[in-house]
């Protein structure tokens, strides 16, 4: 799929784990297909996980009772959220495609990753009210609701008691499955299927 624009936001510490050869397949396979692959590296980066007051560069809309959510969406409004948010804003408008590579902690993504959500992925860029799930600025949970076509899911189950052999065979499985996720069907993500009728 030449001229394709990929964006993997990677969440893992070891460059040389499995997460970090998930990702580097990622890279291969895609650039071998002329996709333009950035990566966000949050780890690398020292991407800041908190969202505080310091994500807006402007003055407060209410500087006697913060409010994050508020805040954050009149900064977006403004365009004046921090650098390091506008940035990785332009890297998801940009993708055609993005891929969240991380292990999973407790059942759910890392700190570092949830804090990437959290702050980049806010209200007046992401979605509005109205304006989410189907309507999403974005077009699966959190994905779905900023209007993201989610993908299914590529988990690789217990890499860390799986044999070499059978590690090797989930590397694989992902760099075949990225041969043709052009021509994936989005999972069916309708309130239905989150909400019952």
């Amino acid at each position: 799929m030449a001229g394709k624009k990929v964006l993997i936001v990677y969440a893992h510490q070891e460059p040389r784990s499995f997460n970090g050869c998930l990702k580097k397949v990622a890279v291969e396979t895609l650039s071998k297909q002329g996709c333009t692959v950035t990566v966000s590296d949050l780890y690398a980066m020292d991407f800041e996980p908190r969202a505080t007051r310091n994500d807006i560069t402007g003055a407060l809309s209410n500087p006697e009772v913060f409010s994050y959510g508020v805040e954050a969406y009149e900064a977006c409004k403004k365009q004046s959220l921090t650098s390091d948010i506008v940035e990785e804003q332009k890297k998801v408008q940009e993708a055609d495609l993005v891929i969240f590579q991380f292990p999973l902690y407790w059942s759910s993504v890392p700190a570092i990753l949830k804090g990437w959500m959290d702050r980049v992925l806010c209200q007046g860029f992401a979605f509005d009210l109205p304006g989410f799930y189907d309507s999403g600025f974005l077009k699966h949970g959190t994905l779905h609701f900023c209007g993201f076509k989610v993908l299914a899911p590529q988990i690789s189950f217990a890499p860390e008691t799986a044999s070499e052999e059978e590690r090797k065979q989930m590397v694989a499985s992902w760099a075949q499955r990225l041969e043709t996720i052009w021509k994936e069907v989005p999972i069916p993500c309708t309130r239905s299927w989150y909400f019952g009728q």
